[in-house]
């Protein structure tokens, strides 16, 4: 383990201090230097199995760094004081963004199944919103309609796919997880087309009509 310089007196700071003021770059890092072990004891506040403690030094140096660049050293506050609070901010803004990023999910992962046992995602919830199903497209067009949009608008995956799920034109509708054995692929690959293929086909419909 790399042994930490050792603190500086009362004394010895304010005379450091004094010097980083007028821009002695030697006075700076010894100043650093001498709080390191400060950022040691913080960053150790904050360690966990599943984080990495190099990075929780690095961030505590970054905040030691602005302390030094920042602090004002004719208050009453002693340096260590000022940069205690610098190097835990920075590691605490740190952890918020992994925080933030730790929430952000795939909206393709699965959040859970339907009656009939389809895989359910956050696109199929965001879809219901903007997307209308094929069976209230049969409701509002005819059939010929709806093949033909199918025809031109769709992929022969997408195609397939959509004429399995819906039993179109006049077959028993097929569940996804019933597709994706026929088709030897994932029942999240067919949810996916799916979906997309529903965008499609609305906005082919949408144009047909207008």
């Amino acid at each position: 383990m790399k042994a930490f310089r050792k603190p500086l007196t009362k004394e010895e700071e304010a005379l450091i201090l004094t010097k980083v003021r007028s821009g002695d770059s030697a006075a700076r890092s010894t100043l650093i230097e001498a709080n390191l072990r400060l950022v040691a004891h913080i960053s150790k506040k904050y360690s966990a199995p599943t984080r990495n403690s190099e990075d929780l030094i690095s961030m505590g140096t970054i905040g030691l760094i602005k302390a030094c660049n920042s602090f004002d050293y004719e208050k009453s506050n002693r340096f260590a004081t000022y940069a205690a609070r610098c190097i835990e901010n920075e590691i605490l803004m740190m952890l918020r963004r992994e925080k933030k990023c730790s929430r952000e999910i795939s909206i393709y992962e699965p959040i859970g199944t339907d009656k009939e046992g389809n895989e359910i995602n956050l696109m199929d919830v965001i879809m219901c919103n903007h997307v209308s199903t094929i069976e209230q497209m049969i409701e509002d067009f005819q059939l010929q309609n709806l093949e033909s949009c199918i025809e031109d608008s769709l992929s022969p995956k997408e195609k397939q796919i959509i004429h399995m799920r819906y039993g179109i034109p006049d077959k028993e509708p097929m569940t996804q997880k019933q597709v994706a054995e026929i088709m030897g692929i994932s029942r999240s690959y067919i949810s996916r087309i799916e979906k997309r293929a529903l965008k499609k086909l609305a906005r082919a419909l949408d144009n047909a009509t207008s």
